[in-house]
């Protein structure tokens, strides 16, 4: 099963603007995702209040995605908002198990590795895990282009494990989410290619399609 995930990426740093794209996807998606960086983990900073998310959580499903110092720190405050599925970076996570724990207790664990992290870089066991988020750009900024080298390590995870769910995140538009899912994600973050033409419905839309067509594709060859 697919899953075309929105995120209002890291150029919504004011909740006004946070606020509009969630409304703009709300009908389309299930889950929402959220993007947090504290300036330690990039040379940038997001909205990193999770209050104002209430407004939201009890509708939908939002994850957020760590990309901080220690991001076991923010787990529970985000829980509190309603987050329901928790993905940190492990590039600054001193203790992965730890964080898994933790995360366990609240909902949903996922780890994410960026563009230089082999698969290697996550040491905890994948059943402890909901899902892994593979980066298919250098975390911490939006509108970059997609790495297709980087998919051999949903290949290689795809090898490791048929259960867990692989999202993508970066550079994901109605080109590059086929080749995403053929190499075995099965989650994609999509956030310039929904946002930039403020057409999020029409660009879902899309992508969609493609996803929809890789579906029938691989059907066929199994038949």
């Amino acid at each position: 099963m697919y899953e075309i995930i929105p995120s209002p990426g890291t150029q919504a740093k004011e909740w006004s603007e946070l606020a509009k794209r969630i409304e703009l996807v709300k009908p389309l998606a299930k889950t929402i995702h959220i993007d947090v960086i504290d300036g330690k983990f990039a040379d940038n900073t997001t909205f990193l209040d999770p209050d104002p998310f209430k407004a939201f959580t009890k509708d939908l499903f939002f994850e957020v995605h760590l990309m901080v110092e220690d991001p076991i720190k923010y787990i529970k405050p985000f829980a509190d908002a309603g987050f329901k599925r928790f993905i940190g970076q492990v590039e600054k996570m001193p203790d992965q198990v730890a964080f898994v724990a933790e995360a366990q207790m609240w909902g949903e664990v996922g780890l994410a590795i960026d563009k230089q992290t082999p698969v290697s870089g996550i040491t905890v066991p994948f059943a402890d895990l909901d899902t892994v988020l593979v980066m298919t750009i250098q975390a911490g900024f939006s509108g970059q282009t997609f790495l297709e080298e980087l998919l051999a390590k949903v290949d290689e995870l795809a090898a490791k494990t048929d259960i867990l769910p692989i999202e993508v995140d970066g550079g994901i538009n109605d080109e590059t989410i086929a080749v995403a899912a053929e190499h075995g994600a099965r989650r994609f973050v999509a956030t310039s290619f929904l946002f930039d033409l403020q057409t999020p419905a029409e660009q879902f839309a899309l992508l969609r399609k493609e996803l929809d067509k890789e579906q029938e594709l691989t059907q066929t060859s199994l038949q």
